[in-house]
């Protein structure tokens, strides 16, 4: 089902998992890589900076777009909100990290790597455990004609041209 004003192709729901699938693989690819050293270490530190600017993007517009066009629509769902926002809050702190960790990375690379890597696993499993939650608690509502002003192209298209 689409949102109320039908100009949507596809549920917000579905959209909502497809930015949350795209995360994943491009948080995968920058593991991989840093495992395997497959792109130069500056190209793995530039993709890590992109991945942490594209997951705070979504979670800005989600914070302040998508939650708050929700609650207006369902309030019943404020606790669930709350845990999800409480849960930016902890990947964001670890973003902060990885931006750290990548700052100095470009100097002194392989320790500094390695923690990256540290990070990016915690990261990987806390995303995973957040994004299934967020599409099981909230999808249903999404879907149920929650209105798209202006909040989708943050929490949806951060990684489009």
């Amino acid at each position: 089902m689409a949102s109320r004003n039908g100009d949507r192709v596809a549920a917000l729901s579905l959209q909502l998992s497809q930015a949350h699938q795209e995360l994943r693989r491009q948080i995968n690819e920058i593991r991989t890589g840093l495992g395997h050293r497959q792109l130069s270490d500056d190209a793995l530190v530039t993709h890590c900076l992109a991945f942490c600017a594209a997951l705070t993007s979504h979670h800005q517009g989600e914070d302040d777009g998508m939650f708050s066009q929700l609650l207006r629509e369902r309030p019943d769902l404020a606790a669930t909100v709350a845990n999800l926002v409480e849960d930016h809050g902890m990947i964001a702190s670890i973003l902060s990290r990885v931006r750290e960790l990548a700052d100095r990375a470009v100097e002194s690379r392989g320790p500094v790597l390695e923690a990256i890597g540290r990070e990016l696993d915690g990261l990987a499993a806390i995303m995973e455990s957040h994004f299934s939650y967020e599409e099981r608690t909230i999808s249903e509502a999404l879907d149920g004609g929650v209105p798209d002003s202006d909040w989708p192209d943050m929490v949806f298209r951060f990684g489009r041209a």
